[in-house]
């Protein structure tokens, strides 16, 4: 009665291995500028992510993930300082550890995502020192745009071959952090229970064909 599950184990196991076989066996990237090359490269929406973190009734601190992220990265490492960011968050994507408090999230209370699917931000200018970066540009949630401005660092960049589109490309990541108030984009249930001003993370994968 065992051996229908140990055969699906082991057909399972058989799929995996030309996937594991082409794994790479060390990190292909690298906190290296130099392998940062010139062009246009497209957020990877599965290693992509903005997180926020709020305190909530003065008890703990709550945090929560937006994924599913799209978004182009337009640089030249001559001349890092024109850069150019366009990120798209969808709104209804939105996970916490709680159905019901990710439904509520969606809803009219805070942000509508049925009205207003999308937050964007799209840089204005951008600042490098090394490999960190200044990034002001202007936010969109909820149809309400405001200027907002990211810390930003380099986080690793190389040449990888991913077995999941079998295709070969150039990887580049940075990771940013900013803090905004979310009344000033009509998302104020909750002020002060839940505070106004919510830090968030942005981890950003960028891909393109090598």
């Amino acid at each position: 009665m065992m051996k229908t599950p140990l055969i699906l184990a082991a057909v399972g196991g058989l799929i995996a291995l030309p996937v594991i076989a082409q794994m790479p066996k060390e990190a292909p990237g690298a906190a290296d500028p130099s392998r940062v090359t010139a062009g246009t490269y497209k957020a990877d929406p599965g290693h992509t992510q903005v997180g926020f973190n709020v305190m909530h009734l003065g008890f703990s601190y709550y945090r929560g993930l937006f994924g599913d992220i799209s978004g182009t990265l337009t640089l030249d490492p001559k001349a890092p300082d024109k850069a150019k960011v366009s990120i798209d968050v969808p709104i209804a994507g939105v996970v916490t550890t709680h159905e019901k408090l990710n439904e509520h999230l969606k809803g009219a209370d805070f942000f509508d995502a049925a009205k207003f699917p999308t937050a964007h931000f799209e840089s204005t200018s951008v600042k490098v020192s090394g490999t960190k970066a200044v990034i002001a540009g202007n936010l969109t949630i909820k149809g309400i745009t405001k200027p907002v401005t990211l810390d930003a660092h380099f986080v690793g960049a190389g040449k990888m071959f991913n077995p999941m589109t079998k295709a070969n490309s150039e990887q580049v990541g940075f990771e940013a952090t900013t803090t905004i108030k979310r009344s000033d984009f009509g998302v104020s249930y909750g002020i002060p229970l839940v505070p106004d001003a919510v830090p968030l993370t942005i981890s950003v994968a960028f891909e393109k064909p090598a």
